[in-house]
């Protein structure tokens, strides 16, 4: 039987994922929870190449069907110490992709998504807020994950402002708009591009 890595990108001498994208559709369609353990493994796999191809196939089966890697929670939540940007990406994309199915778990995790979030890349940092921003859906996380998104929202880089504000709108309700609405008019006078700045008039104007 043919290894599961064998059909990786890297193993088949391939610069792009398209390998890695279709192996996450077969075994996704397949429900082959057999792959899955086969890729978490492999997570440490002494070639980086591996490894890379490895989270990106996971990350893209959360995305299809998230029961299948949601087992792997605290897997995921190892990587977040990573050295390697790429897994520490993805790993928050995991983790984010399995965050409406097992909110516990994730939630648990908090203190080193946040500590990751603050160390880590710009995808790092926006994995993190989807990660809040699902998690403010579930009533007995919503209080604690909001002021954790909003401090977030504070303190980000001026161009993701317009995009985390977009994104929080469907968690945004009568308890916590006006907190809300008071970040972001903070925000305002530092967004210097009249696109972005328009953006989050925008979504300001929609509470109100």
């Amino acid at each position: 039987m043919i290894s599961i890595l064998q059909k990786l990108a890297t193993s088949l001498n391939r610069r792009d994922e398209v390998p890695n994208q279709e192996l996450a559709k077969e075994i996704s369609a397949a429900n082959n929870q057999q792959a899955v353990r086969e890729l978490v493994d492999n997570l440490l796999n002494k070639n980086r190449g591996i490894q890379n191809d490895c989270i990106k196939v996971l990350y893209e089966i959360g995305e299809r069907k998230p029961s299948l890697i949601t087992p792997y929670a605290t897997d995921f939540v190892a990587l977040l110490n990573s050295k390697n940007n790429r897994m520490q990406w993805g790993a928050m994309t995991a983790l984010y992709m399995i965050s409406s199915e097992n909110p516990k778990v994730i939630y648990a995790a908090i203190p080193k998504i946040m500590a990751a979030c603050d160390a880590g890349s710009v995808i790092t940092r926006d994995n993190a807020v989807n990660i809040l921003i699902s998690l403010c859906s579930v009533k007995q996380y919503a209080a604690n994950c909001f002021l954790l998104l909003l401090e977030l929202i504070q303190n980000s880089p001026v161009n993701q402002v317009p995009m985390y504000a977009e994104r929080a709108l469907p968690v945004i309700n009568e308890k916590n708009r006006s907190a809300f609405i008071q970040v972001l008019s903070s925000r305002l006078a530092g967004i210097e591009k009249e696109t972005g700045r328009k953006r989050v008039e925008k979504v300001i104007k929609k509470l109100k």
